[in-house]
């Protein structure tokens, strides 16, 4: 039965020539899996925020879009809340009291539900979710993975018959991405919502999904199944190669078929089929030169938050040399953020030392320290905006060559945009050319790929890659192992309040099971030091032919 009908719906945002929707027709039947995907800014989100009332953007709207019979804008507040659900791909932002209990009633008791009722929704919700042992905590002690399991659990207390999730997994670790995404498959396995989510990391997402639908500047270019993404991609928009899965990727540049391996296992099934014997296992990469001067140092790094707190980093050492790109990996509240905030000055340690290209953090004045020194890319990036337009933002820099960072960022069309107003991924970008303007010797990025589609995340490693040419420094944490495994010079993992691990990405990743890309755990018994797609592909080729 269809619940959900799109038609011919056009969207323009305020000062805006451009739509952000064009002609969109689509109509999703009752209990589907929806996977929305597409480069940043192709309408995923403005897509999906059409679906519930109150997450409409403000513009100009031309066509209809009809919920459950009932037309968008006539739906009452109680009637959204009983009928589409909502989840933010910020965690951190989306917990309104203070308690766990308390967030997940605070929906049926703005509803005026009776106790009763009320007690056993939430009981229900807790148990199904497995949060008993942390039903009590603060929601401010809680890990990125737990805040974003609480805001799922405090929609489905509501009862909606439809889930709208956007990039939900975008600030999240590989492990509790994984694990959140196997709820999502397992609640529309066992209860039938329907559930239509946007993500960029298509990997875990798509085996679950029943069909997927790719925009392409407002446009919806493909179609499909999940089986059929690659070739339907592939056919309808090749720019859009990028953010299909490894294994398909890897298949296509190989031996193109019209049915490519989905998963990670029907890769490893494709390989071995091809290659039963492998004569070549290895190919020399070239070792990255690394400076034996160091950027950042530091050593014994004691930290909490309060002194009743137990210490966050536990004697916490590390070395980032000049010109190098150095990722930090780790859970959702490992002490990632943590540490950068540490290493470039903006927190000061309980007990230790950090120093800055030779210079105690503690002894730089302010401006000395942010003025062609360091730049601080937060996790949050509308924290950086405080003006009305794109262009505004990025003229407030004071540096002569904003126009040209806005065209090297794909923001020139967006100018007049409010930064309110962009989407996930370039709000990140916008943010990006804003430190990137200041000129500083070192840049700290805090999560800088999320929400960035995959053909986006290149043109910024050629961007990295030209600052490193500089002899400049990039320090920054991430989740994004894949873009860590192709661009970093150096990868370490944070665990326990100290590292437990820091090499170079081929014997980083090679190494591990869950810390690692889809291209490694697909090839890895055949190619056991190939961690990229590239590398995979070119030792297929040179086995096959």
């Amino acid at each position: 039965m269809e619940q959900i009908r799109i038609n011919d719906l056009h969207f323009t945002y305020p000062l805006c020539s451009e739509e952000a929707l064009c002609g969109v027709d689509l109509s999703i039947r009752e209990g589907e899996y929806v996977v929305l995907c597409g480069e940043s800014g192709c309408g995923k989100t403005t897509l999906l925020r059409q679906l519930k009332p109150t997450a409409v953007p403000h513009g100009t709207l031309r066509g209809s879009v009809t919920v459950c019979g009932i037309r968008v804008q006539d739906m009452d507040l109680r009637t959204e809340a009983q009928t589409v659900g909502f989840v933010r791909q910020d965690p951190e932002n989306g917990a309104a009291t203070d308690k766990v209990f308390h967030e997940l009633a605070f929906g049926p008791e703005n509803l005026g539900m009776d106790s009763v009722q009320m007690r056993l929704r939430v009981a229900e919700t807790a148990s199904w979710f497995g949060m008993e042992d942390w039903f009590l905590r603060d929601t401010a002690a809680l890990s990125g993975g737990q805040l974003q399991m609480l805001a799922l659990a405090s929609v489905l207390v509501m009862r909606p018959k439809i889930v709208l999730l956007d990039e939900p997994t975008s600030q999240l670790d590989p492990v509790s991405a994984a694990n959140f995404l196997s709820v999502i498959d397992r609640l529309h396995r066992e209860t039938g919502l329907t559930i239509i989510l946007t993500e960029h990391r298509l990997e875990e997402v798509l085996p679950a999904a029943d069909r997927v639908i790719v925009l392409d500047h407002g446009r919806v270019a493909a179609d499909c199944t999940p089986r059929t993404i690659g070739s339907s991609v592939l056919r309808a928009v090749p720019a859009l190669r990028a953010c299909i899965p490894s294994a398909m990727r890897i298949a296509d540049a190989v031996s193109p078929a019209e049915s490519l391996p989905l998963t990670v296992r029907d890769g490893r099934q494709w390989l071995h089929a091809r290659i039963p014997d492998v004569r070549t296992a290895r190919i020399e990469t070239p070792k990255p030169h690394v400076s034996a001067e160091t950027a950042v140092r530091m050593r014994d790094v004691f930290f909490s938050y309060s002194k009743h707190e137990e210490d966050l980093l536990r004697g916490l050492s590390l070395d980032v040399p000049q010109g190098t790109i150095f990722a930090l990996l780790g859970g959702n509240g490992a002490g990632k953020s943590t540490a950068l905030r540490l290493a470039s000055g903006l927190l000061p340690p309980r007990s230790g030392k950090v120093e800055l290209f030779g210079q105690n953090v503690r002894r730089l004045k302010d401006a000395q320290f942010y003025r062609g020194l360091a730049a601080v890319l937060p996790q949050q990036p509308q924290t950086l905006f405080c003006e009305k337009t794109v262009r505004a933002e990025l003229e407030n820099t004071d540096a002569h060559c904003w126009r040209e960072t806005a065209q090297t960022l794909h923001l020139t069309a967006l100018l007049e945009r409010n930064p309110f107003d962009l989407s996930g991924g370039e709000q990140q970008k916008l943010a990006l050319g804003k430190v990137m303007l200041t000129d500083p010797r070192i840049l700290f990025l805090d999560e800088p790929t999320k929400g960035m589609d995959s053909g986006f995340k290149t043109e910024f490693a050629s961007l990295l890659a030209q600052w490193k040419a500089q002899g400049k420094t990039v320090f920054l944490v991430s989740h994004d192992v894949e873009f860590c495994a192709k661009y970093a010079d150096l990868c370490a993992l944070l665990f326990d309040g100290t590292l437990a691990s820091c090499a170079p990405p081929t014997a980083f990743f090679a190494r591990s099971l869950f810390y690692t890309t889809a291209a490694c755990r697909m090839a890895r018994e055949l190619f056991p030091e190939a961690v990229t797609d590239e590398e995979v592909i070119a030792l297929c080729r040179a086995n096959i032919s």
